[in-house]
């Protein structure tokens, strides 16, 4: 396979100007802007990350012209470069933050407004949640629970919350979950969902409109389950909180509830090892992608351990991105996490562009050689051997589970003067296509 030629050598030293570091360092520390967002475009935030990468890779071309000159790095030139890459990750957060904030959905309009078609109950339910968490009594619940013949209520297992809560909970994960964002999701009402996948090449041909069609082998045919575990949180409230009659309990709740959901759900989809809990897709056999088998994840080796190659680095993505078939390749998208990201960033290409490019609107991800990045903490950091980076298309290639039912136990007595809200829901993961995702190691 040929590639271009990709370097870190700039093409010429560029001449030192104006820093922009301290500007952008009080952009990156002033108020959050999360209490009071703005409706529309977000240029402030863009323009603050437009400019911390243009400073950026203009104080790495400066350090780049003095390794190309000297041999080394000024140490300033070094430091600088270090604080910018800072400055511009705290941009990149801040309008993350924002876009995430703006791209939440209200409580109760998700699939329609409480009390519309399907949910005939549904204002019924959330009078009578509303009352359980603010006050314990449970009778309402009870009743309608008893109605709809469901055997897992009750205090010990806790009460099912209204159903318009539950599905923001569920599209709030979906929004600052990494791996759940851009994975596929299946819901559920049992324990497990199952799936046959075929082990071998498809049985099909080719005949004439007329012409027999000759008798085919059976398809090989594998059998996958994804288990749904159980996932907690126990958030807290005063009950003086609870009494307060302009508290939104139910907005409360899934605030309090969603990050720590996601923050267990980002680690269990990339390393959880399957018991009492997802499988991740790092968790996968992994073998030499030259060797792929149905099964295993393929890998790339930069021929480096724990790092990439001093010759031509960027080589190795593009490597990464061809062993990829050309179906998955076309909603690809790299993982990784934010140290391996400030690597990467350094690169350039033949022309001497940058491979990595800030996003160019709201809610939209950086990009790498063209395809999106997802930023993913619990993906490892360069080490020996380390699969730290991600390749593929991972709608297809993972799946999320999720079983129908969020159960909320009120605890008055465990953690007096507070009220805890042991909350559950059940999630499973794991790969389903083993040949949509390619992983690059370090080695």
């Amino acid at each position: 396979m040929t590639h271009a030629a990709v370097t870190q050598a700039p093409v010429t030293r560029a001449a030192e100007t104006k820093s922009l570091l301290p500007d952008l360092e009080n952009k990156a520390g002033r108020a959050d802007p999360l209490a009071s967002p703005l409706p529309g475009p977000l240029p402030g935030p863009l323009d603050d990350l437009a400019a911390a990468f243009e400073a950026f890779k203009e104080t790495n071309d400066a350090r780049l012209g003095q390794i190309e000159g000297r041999l080394s790095a000024d140490v300033l030139t070094e430091e600088k470069l270090a604080r910018i890459d800072a400055a511009l990750d705290a941009a990149r957060t801040r309008l993350d933050r924002i876009s995430l904030d703006r791209a939440r959905p209200p409580l109760g309009r998700i699939g329609g407004q409480a009390g519309g078609h399907g949910e005939p109950a549904a204002g019924e339910h959330k009078a009578a949640f509303d009352l359980y968490v603010r006050a314990g009594e449970s009778a309402g619940l009870k009743r309608l629970e008893a109605k709809a013949l469901s055997a897992g209520s009750g205090p010990d297992g806790g009460y099912l919350v209204p159903g318009s809560l539950e599905r923001t909970v569920l599209a709030r994960l979906g929004t600052i979950s990494p791996i759940r964002s851009i994975a596929g999701v299946q819901q559920i009402s049992g324990g497990q969902y199952k799936r046959a996948v075929a082990v071998g090449a498809p049985v099909t041909g080719w005949a004439a409109e007329t012409a027999p069609r000759p008798q085919t082998d059976g398809p090989a045919l594998s059998e996958i389950a994804f288990p749904a575990m159980e996932l907690y949180a126990m958030p807290a409230a005063t009950q003086t909180l609870l009494d307060d009659a302009v508290v939104d309990v139910d907005a409360w709740l899934a605030g309090e509830i969603e990050t720590a959901f996601a923050e267990q759900e980002g680690v269990a989809f990339v390393t959880g090892n399957g018991v009492s809990r997802p499988r991740g897709f790092l968790s996968s056999d992994t073998v030499a992608n030259a060797a792929w088998a149905p099964g295993k994840l393929g890998f790339v080796a930069t021929g480096a351990a724990g790092a990439f190659p001093t010759t031509n680095p960027a080589d190795v993505l593009f490597d990464l991105v061809y062993a990829l078939r050309a179906g998955y390749r076309q909603n690809a998208g790299f993982v990784m996490n934010r140290r391996v990201q400030s690597a990467i960033r350094k690169f350039k290409d033949a022309d001497g562009t940058y491979l990595w490019q800030p996003a160019l609107a709201a809610g939209r991800p950086a990009t790498l050689a063209g395809f999106p990045v997802t930023e993913a903490e619990a993906m490892p950091d360069l080490a020996a051997g380390s699969l730290s980076v991600a390749f593929g298309d991972f709608r297809r290639g993972y799946l999320v589970v999720d079983r129908t039912g969020l159960r909320v136990l009120r605890d008055p007595y465990s953690a007096k003067p507070y009220v805890l809200f042991y909350t559950t829901k059940r999630v499973g993961g794991g790969v389903q296509d083993f040949d949509a995702i390619k992983l690059l190691k370090f080695a």
